[in-house]
């Protein structure tokens, strides 16, 4: 029987590294942020800094978010930290090519989005599997 309280980490469920890691940071709700912190299994979109969202819209890549020692996150019970570090999952292969190859490296700030709304900053720290995942579709995806 499968722990309910225990996170599957993405690795493991998609059979690819992430794609980047970030440094985020919650806003807090006076400054148009979340009310509560949100547990692992978040599923935010993201935004680049400097986009605008009428043209581009929202990317469909969620966070993992990372414990200090920079293992996923596995209890499920515990809101995640407000700051932190996250590895960050682009769910459509295909965007991956056509979008985010080009765009992501260190250094670039994006957002975690809840519609049109900011709720985290993230700058990239690091590039992790985006230039050797899939560019295609897979059947488990």
């Amino acid at each position: 029987m499968k722990e309910t309280n225990c996170w599957t980490p993405y690795e493991q469920r998609r059979g690819h590294r992430a794609d980047f890691k970030v440094r985020y940071r919650f806003y807090p709700e006076a400054e148009g942020g979340r009310k509560l912190l949100p547990f692992q299994g978040y599923r935010s979109d993201f935004a680049y800094e400097g986009d605008d969202l009428r043209e581009t819209g929202v990317f469909a890549i969620h966070p993992e978010f990372e414990d200090e020692n920079e293992n996923v996150i596995l209890d499920l019970t515990s809101p995640v930290p407000p700051e932190g570090t996250a590895r960050m999952w682009i769910l459509f292969p295909a965007v991956r090519k056509k979008v985010h190859l080009d765009r992501i490296e260190p250094g670039v700030i994006g957002y975690f989005m809840e519609g049109a709304r900011r709720v985290a900053v993230a700058e990239v720290i690091e590039i992790v599997g985006l230039h050797e995942n899939p560019v295609e579709e897979l059947e488990n995806e």
